[in-house]
């Protein structure tokens, strides 16, 4: 566990300093290299002679020089890999996560996760893993930061409060539909916090997005520079990478209720008797479904989806930390 939330913080502290300042692109320098021609452009008078700055040096020279400036200087500062040192972390964090997992569930002779501690435990590798596999699958490196910030304090809090030894589960949990109802449930609710990772960064690139536009100089089109976001996509690549995440993860939750249901029927002799946990589950799953219904029938996308998102995923915190200890109940194994 200590190797696993060590190599959770030195990857965020990477993937930080690779949103910050990591090594630059051909795509990135592209970029560069137009926003100094816009700049320079932006300086020309046109006159009989061709264009000219301002004071009579040529603009293509001026261009040119500035250019190759910048390169040099990046050429002579010293270059770190951190997206590759950040993923490295990522991929040995995980690793020990999973023996973390693997060790508990050899020495309980069960499955891992019969308390808050083990639960909390194996959301935070499910999240992680979730981010791995979208990281590679759209290149979402940009949700290392969020995503292994709320695993290391996921972390944090199970092993400093909610620690438990090992022992035995509690007969209604002493059944293998544990292995189906929690794990589904666990899946989804890592998926959820990808999801909900990319919609903060969401709200805050379009904030970014609106002062840079607010700062674009209608008559000469000079852009504002990218600020801390720079290297995140655009908020409605945001938008739809928490869609599609969202997506995947909502079957598996409904799955998790049914299958809930189905042992609830065994265990207690009921499917549904309105327990707070079934309660806020089932509103947790309105929320998404909601969201999903307005963004495929309503046509909503952008901001109004992007509360929708957000609600729904406070509400599924509500459901595992506020009803566990706010709320006596058969769920309540807190």
């Amino acid at each position: 566990m200590l190797t696993t939330v060590v190599m959770y913080i030195i990857a965020l502290v990477a993937y930080a300093a690779d949103m910050g300042f990591g090594r630059r692109g051909a795509a990135t320098a592209a970029e560069a290299r137009a926003s100094v021609q816009e700049k320079a452009e932006a300086k020309i008078l046109v006159g009989p002679g061709g264009a000219t700055d301002a004071d009579g040096t040529d603009a293509t020279e001026a261009t040119e020089a500035a250019a190759t400036a910048a390169g040099e200087d990046d050429a002579d500062r010293p270059q770190v890999d951190w997206a590759r040192l950040a993923i490295f972390l990522s991929v040995l964090g995980v690793g020990a996560h999973l023996g973390v997992l693997v060790s508990r569930g050899l020495s309980a002779s069960r499955w891992p996760w019969g308390n808050m501690y083990e639960f909390l435990t194996a959301i935070s590798f499910a999240a992680v893993t979730a981010f791995m596999v979208v990281m590679f699958r759209y290149r979402a490196r940009f949700l290392g930061v969020p995503v292994m910030f709320a695993a290391v304090i996921a972390l944090g809090v199970a092993n400093i409060w909610l620690y438990d030894s090992v022992g035995p589960v509690t007969p209604a949990l002493n059944s293998y539909w544990i292995a189906i109802h929690v794990s589904a449930a666990i899946i989804a609710t890592g998926a959820f916090t990808v999801a909900g990772a990319a919609t903060i960064l969401y709200f805050l690139k379009s904030r970014e997005e609106a002062r840079a536009s607010a700062g674009t100089g209608v008559a000469t089109g000079v852009k504002v520079p990218g600020g801390v976001l720079a290297r995140v996509p655009s908020a409605e690549s945001l938008d739809r990478l928490a869609m599609r995440v969202t997506m995947f993860a909502f079957p598996i939750w409904t799955a998790a209720i049914i299958m809930g249901a189905i042992w609830a029927d065994q265990a207690w002799g009921r499917y549904w008797g309105w327990d707070p946990k079934e309660i806020w589950s089932f509103v947790t799953w309105i929320i998404y479904a909601a969201y999903l219904h307005a963004r495929s029938t309503a046509g909503w996308k952008g901001r109004k989806a992007a509360f929708l998102s957000l609600l729904a995923f406070a509400a599924l915190l509500f459901n595992f930390f506020g009803v566990n200890y706010m709320f006596s109940g058969l769920h309540s194994y807190a």
